[in-house]
Formats: structure tokens, sequence, C-alpha cells
């Protein structure tokens, strides 16, 4: 393991319940990085989301994603947390591929296609096993806070 938790919430300002991202499994600065979400009943939303057939809603499995595009830019410029934020800028190309349920082990890739100091176009993927359950172009920006 590259990260668990209490790595990534030294980087990372997210906390319960929106912090999405358990642990980071592989990590190469600049060029890609691995992020795990365990999917668990417990999950607040799926009281409502949906009632006797519970599904993770497309919107956090795309933050869960960015949460991991952030750790990947605060690390491959060495970013500190106290001086710097990264904002989620933008998203295109979202496609839902099948459904996550309690009990999904979730994997989310992400390598860029452009990175800087101060912004990133990432591709992201999510996979259940080895079925791509969700994808998307994102784009974040690094700022002094």
């Amino acid at each position: 393991m590259v990260m668990d938790i209490n790595e990534i919430m030294k980087v990372i300002p997210h906390r319960y319940p929106f912090l999405l991202v358990d642990k980071i499994v592989d990590f190469v600065p600049k060029e890609r990085i691995v992020g795990i979400k365990n999917v668990t009943m417990n999950e607040p939303f799926f009281q409502g989301h949906f009632p006797g057939h519970p599904i993770f809603p497309g919107a956090l499995l795309i933050e869960a994603m960015a949460q991991v595009g952030c750790i990947l830019m605060f690390k491959s410029f060495d970013l500190s947390p106290e001086e710097f934020v990264v904002y989620f800028m933008g998203i295109d190309k979202a496609r839902f591929r099948k459904p996550v349920r309690p009990g999904d082990t979730v994997k989310f890739v992400l390598t860029p296609t452009v990175i800087k100091s101060k912004m990133s176009k990432m591709k992201g993927e999510a996979f259940v096993e080895d079925s791509l359950v969700a994808e998307a172009e994102i784009m974040a920006m690094i700022t002094r806070k």
C-alpha cells in the first residue's frame, strides 16, 4: 500500500461522510495513481438511493475520482496542504457503465493528459473487479489558500 487513510487525510481536506477514498495502492508522480473505495451498506446516502435497491450515486463516483486526482496533484508537485488547495474545475465525457452496490470495491485509475504546476486534465476510470463502471475526464487547478 502506498498511502493509508491516515496519510490521505494529511493531504486532502475531505472528511466523513465526504471522504471517498480509503487507500492509494499505486502512484507514479505525474503519470498515474490508483485509489480504492470500499463500498459498504453503512454509507449514509444508501438510505435514500435507493431503498430496497441501493446504488452508489454516480455523482459520488466522479467525486471520488476527483479526490484521487487531487492526491495525484498534491503528491506529484510535493505541495503543502497548509499552503495549497486543489479545486475540481470541470468534467467532460462522464459515462456510467454499471451500477456500484454495497460490498463492491471500486478501483479508481487516473492518468494525466495534461499536468502542470497550476492545472491538470486527467482521464479517470472506475472499475469493480475487471469491469469498467464509470469514466470521465476531469480538470483541476492548484491555488494558494
